[in-house]
């Protein structure tokens, strides 16, 4: 019944919809990708009245995203993990201005590196990241330096 109604809101309001994704309170449903994220980097909030994302976005380092996407496993329910390259590659928009994504989806967006749980698998010890200053990926950052954080969960 939720699909149905999900897929009669897509066609009645279209510019809350793309045919790739829908947001949904929190989150934004990926229809390609099967996949479901969360529309605020970490460290910040979604305010379903305002429709924005409140709060400062944090960035940590892979030890210490362990520990956020435990808490968010609690906090939220489901199975949280950090997007791979290709997931966090499908959010870049590069007729926008920067920040390189669709803000009516992930409106607390920030034009900096985000994470990936992808390694290098050029340079192993370096993990990849999406740049949505410049909608370029990296495979520099080692797992001790800070990012930003978004992460996903699978439908």
């Amino acid at each position: 019944m939720w699909r149905i109604f999900s897929i009669l809101l897509y066609f009645l309001f279209p510019s809350q919809s793309s045919a790739q994704f829908y947001s949904e309170g929190l989150s934004v449903i990926d229809f390609e990708n099967k996949i479901e994220w969360f529309r605020c980097t970490l460290g910040q909030s979604f305010n379903l009245d305002t429709e924005k994302c409140d709060g400062n976005p944090v960035k940590l380092n892979h030890d210490e995203i362990s520990i956020a996407i435990e808490q968010a496993n609690e906090q939220l329910g489901g199975d949280w993990r950090l997007p791979t390259r290709a997931e966090l590659e499908t959010l870049i928009c590069k007729q926008c201005d920067a920040p390189k994504i669709d803000l009516r989806y992930f409106p607390g967006t920030q034009s900096e590196p985000y994470w990936t749980g992808q390694k290098n698998w050029i340079s192993p010890k370096n993990f990849w990241s999406v740049n949505f200053m410049t909608g370029d990926t990296y495979g520099r950052f080692f797992p001790q330096q800070r990012l930003l954080v978004m992460i996903v969960r699978d439908r």
